[in-house]
C-alpha cells in the first residue's frame, strides 16, 4: 500500500502579490517578504478620520433631541414660537460643529501618518466635541427661562475655545519640521492654515469674554465666527501639480517639490 503526499501550497510575496498553486507531492515554499527591510511603518490616518467623522455625526444628531415639542397643542403655534432659543442654539451649534468637521478634514488631508500623541490629542478633541450637545441644551434653556445666560454663553464658547486649542496643538505638532506632513501642501498652504487656526483662538476667546459681560454680544461674535470660518483657506488644497508623460505615453505622478504656488 502506498500513501500519497498531501497537497501543499506554494506562496510568493516577492513582488507584492501572492500566487497560490496546489500541487500534489510538493512542499510549502514561502519566498520574499511583505515589507522591504528597514522600511519604517507609518500609521495611515484614514481610520482616525473615519472614527472622528462618526463621533461628529453622532454629536450633531444629538443636538435635535434637545428640542422638545410643546405640551399644549391647543396653542401650538405659540408653543412652537417660544422654542426660539432651542432653534437658535441648534443652528449655531450645528454650524460650528460643521466647521470643526470641515477643518478637521483640511488638517488631516495633509497629515501623512499619525503617531500615539496625535491619536491621544484627537481623542481629547472628540471628547470635547461630544460634550457640545449638553452645552447647546444649557444655552437654549437659559435663554428660554431668562436666567443664567452669561454662564451658559461662556460654557458654550469655552468648549469651542478648547477645540481651537487642540486644533492648534495637533497642527503645530504635525507641521513642526514637517514630521507628519505629506507632500500634498506647500509652505504657503501650511502658513495659511496656521494663521486661520491661530485666529480662531483669539476670536473665540473674545466671544467668551464678551459673553460674560453681555450674553447677546457673545452670541453675535460666535455667529460672525461661523460666517467667516466657512470661507475657504488659501492653499488648503495644496499646490498645483502637473502630470508628465514619457516617450511611451505613460503618465507619471509628480515628485515631492513639484508643487507650484
Amino acid at each position: 500500500m502506498s500513501v500519497s503526499s498531501p497537497s501543499t501550497l506554494t506562496v510568493g510575496y516577492a513582488t507584492g502579490t501572492a500566487d497560490a498553486v496546489l500541487r500534489p507531492g510538493r512542499r510549502v515554499v514561502v519566498t520574499g517578504s511583505s515589507r522591504p527591510a528597514g522600511e519604517a511603518f507609518e500609521r495611515d490616518p484614514k481610520r482616525v478620520v473615519a472614527f472622528s467623522d462618526a463621533v461628529i455625526a453622532i454629536a450633531v444628531t444629538l443636538l435635535v433631541l434637545e428640542i422638545r415639542p410643546p405640551e399644549d397643542t391647543r396653542h401650538l403655534l405659540h408653543g412652537l414660537a417660544t422654542l426660539w432659543p432651542s432653534y437658535a442654539s441648534y443652528v449655531i451649534t450645528f454650524l460650528l460643529i460643521g466647521q470643526i468637521w470641515a477643518n478637521h478634514h483640511v488638517m488631516f488631508d495633509h497629515i501623512r501618518h499619525v503617531d500615539r500623541l496625535i491619536l491621544f490629542l484627537n481623542t481629547v478633541l472628540l471628547m470635547d466635541i461630544a460634550f457640545l450637545p449638553f452645552a447647546a441644551a444649557v444655552l437654549a434653556k437659559s435663554f428660554r427661562e431668562g436666567h443664567g445666560e452669561r454662564t451658559a454663553v461662556v460654557l458654550h464658547a469655552l468648549i469651542f475655545e478648547m477645540a481651537a486649542v487642540l486644533f492648534n496643538i495637533i497642527w503645530w505638532y504635525a507641521r513642526h519640521d514637517r514630521r507628519l506632513l505629506a507632500d500634498t501642501i506647500d509652505e504657503r498652504g501650511v502658513r495659511a492654515i496656521t494663521k486661520r487656526f491661530g485666529l480662531a483662538l483669539a476670536w473665540l476667546g473674545t466671544g467668551t469674554v464678551l459673553g460674560a459681560v453681555l450674553p447677546v454680544l457673545g452670541v453675535a461674535v460666535m455667529v460672525g465666527f461661523i460666517v467667516y470660518y466657512w470661507l475657504p483657506i488659501s492653499g488648503e488644497l495644496g499646490g498645483t501639480r502637473s502630470w508628465s508623460t514619457d516617450g511611451a505615453g505613460d503618465s507619471h505622478r509628480p515628485k515631492q517639490g513639484d508643487a507650484t504656488e
